[in-house]
């Protein structure tokens, strides 16, 4: 294993300080029963919001347990105890809710958007139909 020099501890420690000053960090987590959301406060004056049941190892989770949830090291995740979930701050921010299996996993579960499905008399190449007698 190569050892890190002074220049590089000094590097990476800088390199953490101004993450930790520009980049959203939670503050403030909290479970919100009546609205099955989770609410988390960041470090730059804005809340973030998500529904647990998407996040991957809280599908199936009691609202008791969901409540249990602390905030790791500098705000840069969550953990619920209890579940041995881990979730990343950044990670939630950019709609990531899992693993990338458990993402495309769950990305087959979706449903398109009505305005993806064909409705009737459209064509097969999408568009509208053309008009009887119309070039």
């Amino acid at each position: 294993m190569a050892t890190l020099t002074d220049a590089e501890i000094d590097a990476a420690l800088q390199r953490g300080l101004e993450a930790q000053a520009h980049e959203p960090r939670a503050q403030a987590v909290r479970y919100d029963r009546e609205r099955g959301r989770m609410i988390v406060d960041l470090t730059n004056g804005c809340s973030f919001v998500f529904p647990p049941r998407l996040a991957q190892g809280l599908e199936d989770a009691s609202d008791d347990q969901l409540g249990d949830v602390v905030i790791l090291g500098s705000g840069i995740g969550l953990h619920w105890d209890g579940l041995d979930v881990d979730l990343s701050v950044p990670g939630l921010l950019a709609g990531v809710f899992g693993t990338k299996a458990y993402m495309e996993r769950r990305a087959g579960e979706v449903a398109p958007p009505a305005e993806v499905v064909a409705a009737p008399g459209r064509s097969v190449k999408g568009g509208r139909s053309r008009k009887a007698g119309a070039t």
